[in-house]
């Protein structure tokens, strides 16, 4: 492999202005393919295989119309203090507001009068409007949501407190100015790193290009695949990670060619030769981290997956042709001007780098860094065993939110369960839906039972269930659980509460397998690629011990609330079914990218006939100051979502910048050399008939020793 990329390298270095003309023509391709395609909506929700999902199915066959997996919103509103909603004048605003909302969109399918609903508490206080949309949240136009928003704004200018909750106004969460901050924090820390300003600009201006060429597909192709107005999301986050962290890693092992006295063809071809190399099965490991998300049969989760994927293939794909070819044009100036002269060489060859001292230290004391190591991430860890898993309801959000303030006033007035109340339908005649109702009402932890409601044809039913409990509560659980074990097999449970549980549990069930699954390749993967078995062994035991770790982080800010004013942690809460899964495959696909990266340059020291301490040493020399970079960049982006308000969105943030943090710098920079220094040589261990039956794929470039003859210079390598 090292000898085809160094082909590839050295004629994209060339052919540079061909490579770079056909990159410009796909992203004008895929941005005018964006620019033109229908406009995506987003693809409804679904969970294959869930009781909640059958219940939803029954109901759009069964009660067609009525909108069963619709947004929902609810306008509460408060009488002043010593009044009462039944009062006249509270009661004329709330009919007005009903008006309002009727004729406010063609989105609507029904809003209910509370005096006629029964939705007035029992002190009279408090009463709420139900609104149901045909259509889920992210498909409501803003006409309609402008038109709820109005409708509560009018009646608030009334003397009452009026508050707006439910679906209906959750939009996708505005993320631009967490990847803005973080693409300005990539930038400085790339000129510090590479003190030269074409340098740091190269790998920002690829990972733009390879974001924007996926991103502009995804939205192309988005109706004919209905991929949805969420997909594109993780893998512009994705996309943006990895196109910087590759472009990295051969940029500064092109810099080091350069420092080795080749020619500039001839050093673009070993950097993508070897660098190339540890990229390209960097990338497949991420690929086989996004891709195994299909594992979950989520498929708002599978398309996900599948078009991070693709982004990151063609981020790889640009780090392999585009670099190289940028490379040539920039000529000398991708050196530093201090480099150039000649000083900051000799002042190098002097004194040691931090790399460098750091990787004698670990090799003098491996035992001693190795356990302070995983004791400390073990007690980090410590707080994951009391992982509640759950989707954080309006009663997480702050306070400022207006979907807050009316789930605190339904729970006031009507009691927690009113903001979750679960729908059970039932498959069978009147005589039967009555049956469930009396078998309900009989079950602990419930406020309330409605009446059956028939269809039109009589062989179905529907019946609300009001818990005591709050919707994201144990209680409220073991309560859905204890409706499906009394009733028989035509009854099911389902509502956003019940839709949350299945889906908690659907992620819990697919996360052994995921890991599995992930794991396991990328094991054979690494196999192949440090032909060694200890060495894989030890980077899938290390990068598990990190998410655990950065898991117990989670669950003491979000569950605990440790230090949750810090990161702006308003209420405590389940966390977010998806976090494990989700921070497995993207935390997995860039640990081993720094795995690859800081190993691979062990590997060839010690296959170039260096000891193996020394081979730690000399890998950390060369790759310790890149994969840093690499990993504050990650870490910036990553924390930049800290700071939003959405708590879901806050909480991906800083799990991943956590699990980051405890994968690059305690793991790899610390944990894995103080393995290898232990192991020694055995580290490098293959049996003799696993070394002939694998595929020799040279990632440390070997076979580049034949081609160490300097290719005679063109005259505008530097001009052009």
């Amino acid at each position: 492999m090292a000898t085809f990329l160094y082909k590839l390298g050295r004629t994209a270095f060339r052919r540079r202005r061909l490579v770079a003309l056909l990159w410009v023509a796909l992203l004008a391709i895929a941005g005018v393919g964006a620019a033109t395609a229908p406009a995506a909506t987003s693809s409804s929700f679904s969970i294959p295989g869930t009781e909640a999902q059958r219940a939803f199915d029954l109901l759009e066959e069964r009660f067609p119309g009525a909108g069963a997996d619709g947004a929902t919103a609810r306008v509460v509103f408060k009488a002043p203090d010593g009044g009462k909603m039944t009062d006249a004048a509270p009661k004329a605003v709330v009919e007005e507001t009903v008006a309002a909302l009727r004729s406010g969109s063609d989105q609507i399918v029904s809003v209910t009068d509370p005096y006629t609903a029964q939705a007035v508490s029992r002190d009279g206080s408090t009463a709420y409007v139900s609104v149901a949309y045909k259509v889920n949240a992210m498909e409501l136009t803003d006409e309609t949501r402008e038109a709820l928003e109005q409708a509560g704004h009018a009646a608030q200018g009334k003397g009452l407190t009026v508050e707006v909750g439910g679906d209906a106004l959750q939009t996708m969460p505005e993320t631009g100015t967490g990847e803005i901050v973080g693409v300005v924090i990539a930038g400085i820390v790339l000129v510090i790193t590479f003190g030269s300003l074409v340098a740091a600009g190269l790998p920002l201006l690829t990972a733009i290009i390879g974001v924007g060429i996926g991103v502009s597909a995804i939205t192309a192709l988005a109706n004919v695949l209905d991929l949805g107005t969420t997909t594109s999301t993780l893998a512009m986050m994705i996309g943006l990670a990895v196109g910087i962290d590759y472009a990295l890693f051969i940029v500064s092992r092109y810099r080091s060619e350069l420092a080795d006295g080749r020619d500039k063809e001839e050093a673009a071809g070993r950097a993508t030769g070897t660098a190339g190399s540890a990229v390209v099965f960097a990338g497949l490991t991420v690929v086989i981290a996004l891709v195994g998300l299909a594992v979950v049969n989520i498929p708002m989760l599978t398309k996900m997956g599948f078009a991070a994927a693709g982004t990151v293939v063609i981020a790889v794909l640009i780090a392999l042709t585009l670099i190289p070819a940028l490379l040539g044009f920039a000529g000398d100036k991708v050196i530093g001007r201090k480099q150039r002269k000649g000083t900051a060489d000799a002042e190098k060859a002097a004194k040691p780098n931090g790399g460098t001292r750091w990787a004698r230290f670990v090799i003098r004391r491996p035992l001693f860094v190795l356990l302070v190591g995983v004791l400390g991430l073990g007690a980090v860890a410590v707080p994951a065993a009391s992982l509640e898993m759950g989707l954080p309801d309006d009663g997480v959000k702050p306070v400022s939110a207006t979907e807050r303030r009316a789930y605190d006033l339904l729970s006031e007035g009507f009691g927690p369960g009113f903001n979750g109340p679960l729908l059970v339908v039932v498959d069978g005649d009147k005589a039967t839906a009555d049956r469930t109702v009396a078998t309900i009402k009989e079950l602990d932890g419930i406020a309330a039972v409605t009446p059956a409601t028939p269809n039109k044809a009589g062989d179905a039913a529907m019946i609300t269930v009001i818990p005591k409990d709050r919707p994201s509560s144990a209680a409220t659980e073991t309560l859905v659980h204890d409706i499906r074990d009394a009733t028989g097999d035509d009854v099911l449970v389902t509502g956003a509460t019940a839709m949350n549980i299945d889906f908690s549990q659907k992620m819990n069930d697919a996360l052994v397998p995921y890991l599995a699954l992930v794991v396991g390749l990328a094991f054979v993967l690494l196999t192949v690629v440090f032909r060694s078995i200890l060495v894989p062994l030890k980077a899938a035991l290390g990068f598990l011990l990190s998410v655990v770790a950065a898991l117990g982080a989670v669950v003491a800010v979000f569950q605990w609330g440790w230090l949750g004013s810090l990161f702006g942690v308003e209420q405590t809460g389940p966390i977010m079914s998806m976090m494990p899964i989700f921070m497995v495959g993207v935390v997995f696909g860039l640990a081993m990218d720094y795995e690859v990266f800081l190993v691979t340059r062990m590997r060839e020291a010690y296959v170039h006939g260096e000891r193996p301490g020394e081979a730690i040493v000399t890998g950390f020399r060369h790759s310790a100051r890149v994969v840093t970079a690499a990993a504050v960049i990650m870490i910036a982006v990553f924390s930049g979502f800290i700071g939003m308000s959405d708590q879901m969105i806050k909480m991906i943030g800083f799990g991943l910048a956590v699990a980051v943090l405890f994968d690059a710098f305690v793991v790899r920079m610390a944990i894995v050399p103080a393995v290898l220094a232990l192991l020694g040589h055995k580290a490098w261990w293959l049996p003799k008939w696993l070394d002939r039956a694998l595929p020799n794929v040279d990632v440390e470039g070997e076979a580049l020793a034949g081609h160490d003859t300097p290719a005679p210079a063109e005259p505008d390598l530097v001009k052009a």
